[in-house]
């Protein structure tokens, strides 16, 4: 397999955990950086490594770090907003009408009901958004996630590596409804990332 042909990398910065006082707190590398250096650090990672989608690259509340962010590498990766929309339509709608990353991370017990998160979901995708359905922490062996990746269509799934009972069992689904669909399975491969120029 060949790095940024048929692997890419994901990453999911959880940037608001290091964010304080307006500042990316690098602690590892004993540095503290501003959104635009941090913008920048992101930037030179896609640059130097096959990355196709970056999860809450910006603190949720770094609202003008996530405008610079959009800017500089929207067009070259996914830009995923977990704690940034929080599958909330109200707060989709603010990114959407100001060019704020293009994807966001449905979580389905976040927001409620499944009304609400197929909104969100219905919003995201005519603002040509991407959508990746995920679990969350404290999750159980339930696999309507991945019932719900394949019918609502969104393409992606975030459910952790194969290590525990729980990941594996939402794999195990994907692979049973496959199954079931026989040739009407759809994988979409690198589609799904629609962003993508």
């Amino acid at each position: 397999y060949e790095a940024g042909k048929d692997i890419f990398i994901g990453i999911d910065a959880a940037s608001s955990e290091f964010y304080a006082d307006g500042k990316y707190n690098l602690a590892s590398e004993n540095r503290s950086l501003s959104s635009e250096e941090f913008v920048d650090y992101l930037a030179n990672w896609v640059e130097n490594y096959p990355v196709i989608s970056i999860e809450d690259g910006m603190d949720e509340n770094d609202w003008e770090g996530w405008d610079l962010l959009t800017k500089k590498i929207g067009n070259q990766v996914q830009l995923v907003g977990d704690d940034l929309f929080v599958t909330n339509s109200s707060i989709l709608a603010r990114g959407i009408e100001n060019n704020i990353a293009n994807s966001i991370l449905i979580k389905v017990n976040q927001i409620g009901t499944l009304t609400e998160t197929f909104n969100a979901m219905s919003m995201a995708t005519k603002a040509g958004y991407t959508c990746v359905m995920s679990h969350r922490s404290g999750e159980t062996e339930d696999t309507t996630i991945a019932d719900l990746a394949v019918a609502t269509g969104c393409g992606q799934i975030k459910t952790g590596s194969l290590s525990r009972s729980d990941r594996l069992a939402k794999y195990n689904r994907l692979l049973r409804i496959e199954e079931e669909l026989g040739n009407k399975a759809i994988y979409p491969g690198l589609e799904a990332f629609n962003h993508l120029s």
